[in-house]
């Protein structure tokens, strides 16, 4: 158990900057009254804080936090390092990306530094000390924000340079790097480093999304992760020297494909990340999000940012409807967050996000809707203390999920332009979700054996030692559960040879000769050994049993009676494969036997609509009970005679929760 906060930390992004000194109080006020106890400032503030190249003000972030220690605040002090000003773009133009397409940039936007400019990082890095040694030894600060949103990619002549440099790291020797890329296809041999160029539109990656070279592509993506995860560790660094305790983050957004999470979560002391479901994303689909999240570290993470309201970049900025936003805080709660922070505090009156949700919106009045819900959470809170801060998500099975599979999956030409890979993981997620059943999600560097179950869908690359990790994992007695898509490519996107799945043959049991692609809204037929019917989608593996039995064969086409499902023992474990995208009932019959194999069961044996999720503290066991159906539903009798710790009253048989509805009881 990490604990980082004494408290739920409870406000959000507040830019004081952009108003008269006059409104700052009025904003104490509101916040005030709603509870709020803490304020993320100092994101986007560089071109206030260094006028000139030679020239620094901090008067008046000295007085806005001066204001939030006044008001006994806890501080999220961010480093402002994501946009840059305008005189830097001006005195030294090397600073700005250069897209895919080959264009050298501006100012404009934010986001905009390479970086691999060493200009870039020589600035960044003045402005962090000068923050950090002013405000370090200030008992209020109580987060550490580096930059903001870390995402996109430079393609100018700085990055190709620290390209070239990163792969003769990586290669050693130009031999290596040939046979990765597989540079004897179309004559592309390599024979000097300075031979290699980026992959964009004007080079090998002329089709982004289908590049000809997938290694090359690949590599740029893991250069390009580590080129930004650098940036970051340069300031964490920084914070760290100054000797302050107070743990350090990056807001991480999601599934969001651009960075290796996972490598990054390894260099942060707290994971938080911005949450931005659109009107109609599925409530199971927001869970994952957070598990994901909370799955980097395996400890409790801080939502960073979400909308009071509405958001105002997606193509249907729909309200958020009465309790809506309650429930969407307890749920991100229950599934490991110690914070909820919102962007943002008061909204902006001009630029791209002046639509934007607030807690005070433009008519800065205190009694909107909005506003009487945030107040209504905050003092839900306040009351709820401090006990499940920290707590942990004790579960028995893991869903991996690899960045670099969901790279080279998507990289692929072929077999099918409706592969994606979040959607397959959410495939499976789901069921988890609608059983109650808690799930860890898990790198391909996470200790297996702490899992009943390993879930692995569409786990395209298959790097080396991972065989016999997965070999050693389900020998021992873990189950093993992959798909489709599987086992096909080593690190550089090169099909292992000897037939697919690749490494994972012998451990499945079984050979896959071919691959069928079926055309959207097309599906196979299938039965199971019992008789029950199902159906396949999207792809069909033509199977061949080495070992492995047959849970349900392909009824219809012409490789009807062959394998679509398959179990095979190895040693003490087990591993399933499915060799087709099933339905959702298909899908839930092969986990149900895979569950009643292990024993793995829900939080609460009786079956419910609810989404039920339980945190653990040392002793103590905090239950979370969630509503997002249309209907109220009956609270499960285990909890009959407990207490609802958000309205301090007795649960009984008539008990129900109505939509948005929410209950968390301790044991």
């Amino acid at each position: 158990m990490t604990k980082y906060f004494e408290r739920i930390l409870y406000g959000g992004d507040y830019n004081p900057e952009q108003w008269p000194q006059d409104v700052w109080q009025e904003d104490m006020r509101i916040f005030k009254n709603a509870a709020i106890n803490s304020a993320t400032i100092n994101v986007f503030a560089w071109s206030k804080l260094q006028p000139s190249e030679n020239e620094y003000d901090f008067s008046e972030l000295d007085a806005i936090v001066a204001m939030l220690e006044k008001e006994h605040y806890d501080i999220i002090l961010a480093t402002s390092t994501a946009a840059i000003p305008a005189w830097l773009f001006k005195k030294y133009p090397e600073v700005a990306r250069t897209t895919y397409e080959g264009l050298h940039n501006k100012f404009a936007s934010r986001h905009n530094f390479c970086p691999n400019s060493l200009i870039y990082q020589k600035y960044a890095k003045a402005l962090t000390e000068k923050i950090v040694a002013r405000y370090a030894s200030n008992k209020h600060v109580k987060c550490w924000h580096i930059n903001n949103e870390y995402n996109g990619i430079c393609y100018c002549d700085n990055c190709e340079k620290a390209f070239r440099v990163w792969l003769k790291e990586k290669y050693q020797i130009l031999d290596a790097l040939n046979e990765a890329w597989y540079m004897d296809f179309w004559s592309h041999r390599i024979y000097d480093w300075d031979e290699i160029v980026v992959p964009n539109a004007r080079a090998e990656g002329v089709h982004k999304t289908n590049p000809y070279f997938a290694g090359i592509s690949l590599d740029y993506q893991r250069f390009n992760s580590d080129s930004l995860l650098n940036l970051f560790k340069m300031e964490r660094d920084i914070v760290r020297a100054s000797g302050s305790k107070a743990p350090i983050t990056t807001n991480l957004m999601g599934t969001y494909k651009g960075l290796d999470y996972f490598k990054w979560a390894k260099e942060m002391d707290i994971v938080s990340w911005d949450s931005y479901p659109a009107y109609d994303t599925p409530w199971y689909e927001v869970a994952m999000s957070h598990d994901l999240m909370r799955g980097l570290k395996d400890q409790s993470f801080m939502l960073m940012e979400q909308t009071p309201s509405q958001q105002n970049y997606q193509q249907y900025n729909a309200l958020k409807r009465p309790g809506q936003l309650r429930a969407q805080s307890y749920q991100t709660l229950a599934h490991g967050a110690d914070s909820i922070l919102y962007f943002q505090l008061r909204r902006s009156k001009g630029a791209a996000e002046k639509f934007h949700g607030a807690v005070i919106e433009h008519g800065g009045r205190d009694n909107t809707r909005v506003l009487r819900e945030v107040s209504q959470i905050g003092q839900e809170l306040r009351e709820l203390g401090d006990g499940f801060v920290g707590a942990s998500i004790q579960a028995e099975a893991g869903i991996l999920f690899d960045w670099e599979s969901y790279w080279g999956l998507e990289y692929t030409s072929g077999p099918t332009k409706d592969l994606y890979y979040v959607p397959q993981i959410k495939y499976y997620y789901k069921q988890f979700y609608e059983r109650n059943v808690p799930v860890n999600f898990i790198s391909t560097e996470t200790d297996f054996s702490r899992y009943k179950v390993v879930v692995a869908p569409v786990f395209y690359m298959v790097k080396e030692g991972m065989k016999e990790k997965l070999e050693a994992y389900v020998k021992a007695g873990g189950i093993l559960v992959t798909t489709f898509m599987s086992g096909l490519v080593d690190q550089s996107d090169n099909v292992h040879l000897g037939g697919y799945p690749g490494p994972l043959k012998d451990l499945a049991g079984i050979w896959v000769e071919e691959i069928d692609a079926l055309a959207k809204d097309t599906q196979n037929q299938l039965q199971f050994s019992d008789g029950t019917k199902s159906s396949g989608r999207l792809l069909c593996d033509l199977i061949h049993l080495e070992g492995a039995e047959s849970l349900a064969d392909y009824t219809t086409d012409f490789y009807q009676g062959m394998p679509a499902i398959t179990r095979n023992q190895f040693g003490k474990g087990s591993v399933y494969y499915l060799g087709t995208q099933l339905e959702e009932g298909g899908l839930g019959k092969v986990l149900q036997l895979i569950f009643d194999e292990v024993a793995i069961e829900p939080i609460i044996k009786e079956p419910s609509a609810l989404e039920i999720t339980k945190r653990v503290i040392n002793e103590d066991a905090y239950f979370f009970l969630l509503n997002f159906t249309e209907e109220k539903v009956a609270v499960p009798k285990e909890f009959i005679g407990l207490t609802d710790l958000i309205s301090n009253q007795p649960i009984s048989s008539e008990s129900k929760l109505a939509k948005y509805e929410v209950m968390i009881v301790k044991k």
